[in-house]
């Protein structure tokens, strides 16, 4: 297949490049040579190289800080970008599409595990209320091209919380375990003897190795048949902020202690999405939590030592 990857630059972008170019053929152009806001030159290029299929990852992201801090760039860049590809892509008459959706798109109370089924069931979570709507329109928008043209068929995987190689590791905009990781890595280096971590540290997360997002997309892609249009992907467990810090402190070697900022923003107490349809399909993801926080701590450090 031709496969057009938008973000192929980003975590998701990279290990989908890595994994789909050893059995397709794969267009992933730098925003320098493709800018995803133009509407009319994504539209230009889906027509000039005529994409098999279109997987939609590219995007604003951010942490918590990030999203707190800019909620409208997050809303109308992620919403912007989102809209421009899929309109492209059904112009052009692309028979199928993967958009790449988020588990903030779920109502802040709704009950986890989280089901496709309660997306606009609720309120969402205020810090990053933003990227949220984006996310959701542009599933929405997805859905309601297909219903409109029952010849294509574009589809919302919405994964949990992702890390891995090519992750972002900058203070400010990276996620929790990339944080964690650079934290507890300086921390080490410069001998300190306490980290804080923000809120109580009892928030649960799901995080799953982007790795085996990529592999769940290769798996998908002889069975499209049987998706459906919107989708849950992660690993069926999660574990709580504190959790999450030790096991990246017994990868980095981090021998300190904790301290809890109660001051601190700790966002949803919950977030595990239902892994029921995924698993029907005969998947799972592969890579425990020890084995993903090392790989990712060695593609942290490569990237140390190339500066």
């Amino acid at each position: 297949m031709r496969i057009f990857i938008t973000g192929g630059s980003g975590l998701v972008g990279r290990n989908l490049v890595d994994r789909l170019s050893r059995t397709h053929e794969i267009l992933a152009p730098s925003h320098g040579e493709l800018d995803l806001m133009a509407a009319d030159r994504v539209v230009e290029f889906v027509r000039q190289v005529a994409p098999d299929l279109i997987i939609h990852c590219a995007g604003t992201v951010g942490g918590i800080q990030a999203n707190i801090a800019n909620p409208d760039r997050f809303l109308v860049e992620n919403f912007e970008v989102g809209k421009n590809v899929v309109l492209a892509a059904a112009k052009c008459g692309v028979e199928r599409l993967f958009n790449l959706g988020s588990s903030c798109m779920y109502p802040r109370e709704a009950p986890n595990p989280l089901k496709e089924n309660s997306i606009l069931d609720g309120r969402l979570e205020p810090t990053n209320e933003g990227y949220a709507l984006a996310k959701i329109a542009v599933q929405r928008l997805c859905d309601y091209v297909t219903r409109s043209r029952p010849d294509l068929s574009y589809n919302t995987l919405i994964p949990c919380n992702l890390y891995g190689k090519w992750d972002n590791f900058d203070p400010i905009r990276s996620h929790l375990i990339p944080a964690v990781i650079r934290k507890l890595h300086f921390a080490k280096m410069n001998n300190e003897q306490i980290v804080d971590i923000w809120g109580s540290g009892r928030a649960r997360r799901e995080f799953m190795f982007a790795g085996d997002l990529a592999d769940f997309v290769a798996f998908s892609l002889d069975r499209w048949q049987e998706l459906p249009s919107i989708l849950n992907v992660g690993i069926g467990m999660d574990y709580s902020v504190d959790e999450f810090y030790e096991v990246v402190a017994r990868v980095v070697g981090y021998k300190g202690d904790f301290r809890h900022d109660l001051y601190k923003p700790e966002g949803m107490n919950q977030k595990l999405v239902d892994i029921t349809s995924v698993t029907e399909l005969g998947w799972h993801a592969r890579t425990s939590l020890d084995e993903g926080v090392r790989t990712t701590y060695e593609f942290f450090l490569e990237q140390e030592q190339s500066r």
